[in-house]
């Protein structure tokens, strides 16, 4: 609070933001979500979203907030919004197997982010190679906290500049 409002006795009136953008964390193609191969994120079982198959092995935030989780295998990583939503990134299918190998964190639990900052890299090849499939679903976990999702119609992404999905919160 700052010193002229408590000296006035003015309460601090805190803006809550209810409506965010969503830019793509990978450059890519994008995929719907029905389209993977993995029934996990197929039928949608940890929330919706969209999936993108890398062209470069940089993930960028898609957002402003703060790292809520990032598994010590650097595939997958959490991040809370501005306005409360949790993203999950999951860097490739079946890639917790390769156990940290080709992936690099540039960010831990608890940082800041901005929408475009740098939060990990990864070798496309070797995912390629050892995993599944490098297909990437970028996931909302706690959809029950939003009145609107839209989606939007884009079918290449660059990292921290298309936007990809837009909402808004229940107020």
């Amino acid at each position: 609070m700052s010193f002229l409002k408590k000296l006035l006795g003015q309460k601090e009136e805190r803006v809550v933001k209810t409506e965010e953008i969503l830019v793509a964390p990978i450059s890519g193609k994008v995929i719907s979500l029905e389209e993977v191969p993995d029934p996990v994120f197929s039928e949608k079982m940890m929330g919706d979203g969209v999936a993108i198959e890398p062209t470069e092995g940089t993930v960028v935030s898609p957002v402003n907030g703060e790292i809520i989780q990032f598994s010590p295998t650097k595939h997958a990583i959490g991040i809370r919004s501005e306005t409360g939503v949790e993203i999950l990134i999951h860097v490739g299918l079946e890639t917790v197997g390769m156990k940290g190998e080709g992936f690099e964190g540039l960010v831990k639990v608890g940082d800041k982010v901005t929408a475009g900052t740098r939060l990990l890299s990864f070798d496309v090849d070797l995912i390629k190679e050892k995993a599944q499939s490098i297909v990437t679903p970028l996931i909302i976990t706690n959809g029950d906290i939003l009145e609107t999702l839209s989606k939007h119609d884009v079918k290449v992404t660059y990292k921290g500049a298309t936007a990809l999905m837009d909402w808004k919160v229940k107020g």
